[in-house]
């Protein structure tokens, strides 16, 4: 795992970088959270497990219950235009609005998002 930190006005935002699924369950996302000094992680959809996107696993929903517990902001960088799961489509255009999960197409939207 790689972890590229972007400092942008006074803003610390971890990028996560790997070549497999490094988080597949609420204790991956924690031992990540603890070991990376930033509020604000970014993941690449690649490297979450399948599951995540399929709410009724709750994977996403105890994964993001804990980042608000800690108040650590995720953005999750991939294509989600395709999505035909209504309930997923209602919740990333919710996380969205709320601006402390973002589910982007590109790093550059979401670290513009997380740097305002």
């Amino acid at each position: 795992m790689k972890t590229i930190i972007h400092s942008i006005n006074g803003n610390t935002i971890a990028e996560i970088i790997d070549d497999g699924i490094i988080l597949k369950n609420v204790q991956d996302f924690l031992d990540i959270a603890a070991n990376i000094q930033s509020r604000t992680l970014l993941f690449y959809k690649e490297n979450i497990v399948p599951e995540f996107f399929d709410l009724k696993t709750k994977i996403a929903g105890d994964i993001l219950q804990k980042a608000s517990n800690y108040r650590i902001r995720i953005g999750i960088i991939g294509n989600f235009e395709n999505i035909k799961s209504k309930s997923l489509n209602d919740f990333i255009y919710e996380s969205n609005k709320t601006g402390e999960v973002l589910f982007k197409v590109s790093i550059e939207e979401v670290i513009e998002q997380f740097s305002r």
